[in-house]
């Protein structure tokens, strides 16, 4: 939980640090929206995603579920600047599949967190193995960082791709080339 009193301390300090008037008038509220903004931008820390993926629904059906382009924004832990892009999620279901929105909402609740775009892919893949009990999961994520864009290199526009596959992606190359086709169709 975000301990919104120490936020705004910190802002003040962070803002006197940067050589600025934390009581001029055009700073005067931005601790506190500062706090605002971090409780909406961390509330995954307090959420539990399994609770998306507890009600599921029988299925017959084995084969390959894609869900593709669920936009995502995230905070690395680096700088504490934005990371933003597309998540895609694959997944061979066995005899029970989720609502295709509760894989959009355990994306959410992960991207809410404070972390590296690595451990976000990775905690996605293993919260849908844990939630489903599937066959199997891969999940790609192609991401912005602005301490790239912003800072740095100063490269816009350049994206890191992670992906992370669990059961029978690790076995089966013809499902893993079936899923990046539809990635890219």
């Amino acid at each position: 939980m975000i301990d919104r009193n120490k936020v705004e301390q910190a802002v003040r300090l962070l803002l006197e640090g940067m050589g600025e008037n934390p009581s001029r008038e055009g700073l005067v509220d931005t601790p506190e929206r500062v706090a605002r903004m971090y409780e909406e931008l961390y509330s995954g820390m307090d959420e539990h995603p399994g609770m998306y993926l507890e009600k599921t629904f029988r299925a017959e059906n084995n084969d390959l579920i894609v869900e593709k382009d669920i936009t995502f924004y995230s905070v690395c832990e680096h700088h504490l600047l934005p990371f933003y892009g597309k998540v895609h999620v694959a997944y061979v279901p066995d005899k029970k599949v989720a609502g295709l929105s509760k894989l959009a909402r355990t994306v959410e609740v992960f991207s809410r967190r404070l972390q590296i775009q690595e451990q976000l892919t990775a905690q996605i893949a293993d919260a849908l193995m844990d939630g489903l009990a599937p066959r199997g999961v891969m999940v790609m994520m192609e991401a912005e960082h602005m301490c790239m864009t912003m800072r740095g290199i100063k490269k816009p526009g350049s994206r890191t791709v992670t992906v992370v596959k669990r059961g029978c992606f690790c076995q089966r190359e013809d499902l893993v080339n079936l899923f990046f086709q539809m990635v890219r169709g």
